[in-house]
């Protein structure tokens, strides 16, 4: 077992649910299902788990569809366990677009270490969530933090160039590469492979694998390099199934987690979904005297902070003026704007148009990606649409940074209406030119 002693508890704070402290399965799922479910109870309940956080080391697995994720989370299990650890799974499976259905089949492929004393497996369905998580992953994380589990695994679903949510999740992340991943130029501009603290090519036995390493290597002599002292990222070749070279793997990522640190999501990841009408006044006071204060502030634009660079570029975009879209929030990497829905917002079946809510999602997608000064183009956005808004709905578009490199970021928006109910999740990809935008 691992000796990493467990954080205190803050005094005065709620108890945990019986059993949860001490990863009694039944507790543990049933937490989970009050996170998943959002019922009242369930902000009670992660006021309970903070105190509690920030001791499990938490490994994000993603990859393309097919790379072998579950079958590589599988012999992970294996060798962790034969090293005294507890470990838990988050298995990601999409939903599908007709039912909403998930096949949860992760488990499946995972079942000889699933009776295990030692661990805990629960899958969850994206429910067409972008970013390759679903939208309760995180705090289903806190859970099995809470419960004592020395390391937490999650695996994405298949994920895309731009799906990197895990970034803001993992402190670890495992980027699985399948042999056959395209050629040398493909494999320089697919954005996932940029968040990588470990790049695994799996099924190294098959042909194609060693070009694979070769050209992820490759890849990596083209990044800056890194600063002394900082993480080298490894690529590392696998046949998980016959379990060759997850010892090696684990010993990579159990160094990265002693280099780095734990509890990432606790420090930075994406903004609280609700926000309640004293917080909103209160951020759009704020924003009030943010625009002052730059008013008051020399016109070089190079002078501007990041937050007034954001206000400026808002006050210069006139179809967020026609369709009402204002900017209460700025920052580096970040943004958010509001519009409260009034009839020529709506479609033809009494609901907000679709293309409004893009329009507040793109709005905080390219203040947040050019609050550094420098024209950030978009090249790539995926949304998707979890329910529906009426008139006098107050929207929300609230943005934030994945990754950014010399050339690319990613970024993520939630929107939700003033009652914290999500809307919509949107994410971007854009090309950083270089060229001041002021």
């Amino acid at each position: 077992m691992n000796d990493r002693a467990a954080l205190p508890p803050t005094p005065g704070t709620l108890p945990l649910p019986a059993g949860l402290r001490q990863g009694d399965r039944r507790a543990v799922a049933r937490a989970i299902s009050r996170i998943e479910q959002g019922g009242a109870d369930a902000p009670a309940l992660r006021a309970a788990l903070a105190p509690h956080l920030g001791r499990a080391h938490v490994i994000g697995i993603t990859g393309a569809p097919g790379a072998g994720k579950s079958t590589l989370v599988h012999a992970l299990l294996g060798e962790l366990l034969a090293r005294g650890q507890r470990i838990a799974v988050v298995a990601v499976d999409p939903s599908s677009p007709i039912s909403g259905g998930a096949v949860l089949g992760d488990r499946v492929r995972m079942g000889e270490h699933g009776a295990h004393a030692d661990v805990f497996i629960r899958s969850v369905a994206s429910r067409g969530h972008l970013g390759g998580l679903s939208p309760t992953t995180s705090a289903i994380v806190d859970v099995l933090d809470a419960a004592g589990f020395d390391t937490v695994i999650v695996e994405t679903v298949g994920a895309g160039q731009s799906e990197v949510e895990i970034m803001s999740v993992a402190d670890t992340r495992l980027v699985v590469c399948p042999p056959g991943l395209g050629d040398e130029v493909q494999a320089i501009k697919a954005g996932i492979l940029e968040i990588a603290d470990v790049l695994v090519v799996t099924k190294a036995d098959l042909p194609g694998a060693d070009a694979t390493a070769r050209d992820l290597r490759e890849m990596l002599q083209l990044r800056t390099r890194p600063a002394a002292g900082a993480w080298k990222v490894p690529v590392l070749s696998v046949r998980a199934a016959a379990g060759e070279g997850i010892a090696a793997l684990v010993d990579q990522a159990l160094a990265h987690g002693a280099q780095v640190g734990f509890g990432r999501r606790l420090h930075g990841g994406a903004p609280g979904a609700g926000r309640t009408a004293a917080a909103s006044a209160a951020a759009t006071a704020t924003a009030a005297a943010t625009v002052a204060t730059a008013a008051e502030r020399p016109a070089d634009p190079a002078q501007q902070t990041a937050a007034e660079r954001v206000f400026t570029l808002a006050a210069r975009d006139p179809l967020a003026r026609f369709l009402g879209i204002s900017c209460v929030h700025g920052g580096a990497g970040t943004a958010e704007v509001q519009v409260k829905l009034a009839p020529e917002h709506i479609n033809f079946n009494g609901t907000c148009h679709g293309g409004v809510v893009f329009a507040l999602a793109d709005t905080a997608f390219g203040l947040a990606s050019n609050s550094y000064g420098a024209v950030a183009a978009g090249i790539d956005a995926h949304i998707t649409y979890q329910q529906a808004s009426r008139i006098g709905d107050t929207l929300s578009a609230r943005a934030h940074e994945i990754s950014r490199n010399r050339k690319l970021a990613v970024y993520r928006v939630d929107v939700t209406r003033d009652d914290g109910s999500p809307v919509s999740s949107f994410t971007g990809t854009v090309y950083l030119t270089g060229r001041s935008n002021t």
